[in-house]
């Protein structure tokens, strides 16, 4: 049997979406609506949705105290989902969050949410890159070992599963 006594685990939620990640559903993300991407990270995810046309609004300011735009896009922090779940539904906006694939099988996700949302499965695992205080670690590669779905709230797409 296995023993953790020895070691040190540091959780980091600083795990950045890159920029593919969005150019593969931007066919999902209307043009006409103003993009909260309410997570900033290192700045670059709101970068990467402002490159490929969206009117984006992407500032370092803490989620649960605002409320800006027509729709969010983004991908929180996972260690929060629960808080950011319940948060979206008091701010009753629609979204696209990519979150992992096993969050459709918790039970607070499956209260909020039952019969509500539509994903998108990707064709490829996403593979965010790491940051640990605002630095890539040393030997890090961008290896995401388990796959993430983007959860649409709100966002009328063509079915209510949309496989890349």
């Amino acid at each position: 049997m296995a023993t953790f006594t020895n070691k040190r685990f540091i959780k980091h939620d600083c795990y950045m979406t890159p920029k593919y990640a969005w150019e593969d559903i931007k066919q999902y993300i209307p043009k006409d609506k103003l993009i909260w991407e309410s997570f900033y990270g290192d700045g670059k995810s709101g970068t990467h949705l402002q490159d490929l046309g969206f009117n984006v609004i992407h500032e370092p300011i803490d989620f649960f105290e605002n409320n800006l735009g027509d729709i969010i896009v983004s991908n929180p922090p996972f260690s929060k989902v629960p808080q950011v779940l319940k948060r979206m539904i008091e701010i009753e906006k629609p979204f696209i969050m990519i979150m992992p694939s096993s969050k459709i099988n918790t039970q607070y996700f499956r209260k909020l949410f039952k019969n509500k949302i539509q994903i998108i499965i990707p064709k490829k695992r996403i593979h965010f890159e790491k940051l640990v205080d605002g630095e890539k670690p040393e030997g890090w590669r961008n290896a995401c070992n388990f796959d993430c779905f983007y959860y649409c709230y709100k966002m009328n797409l063509p079915s209510d599963i949309v496989w890349l």
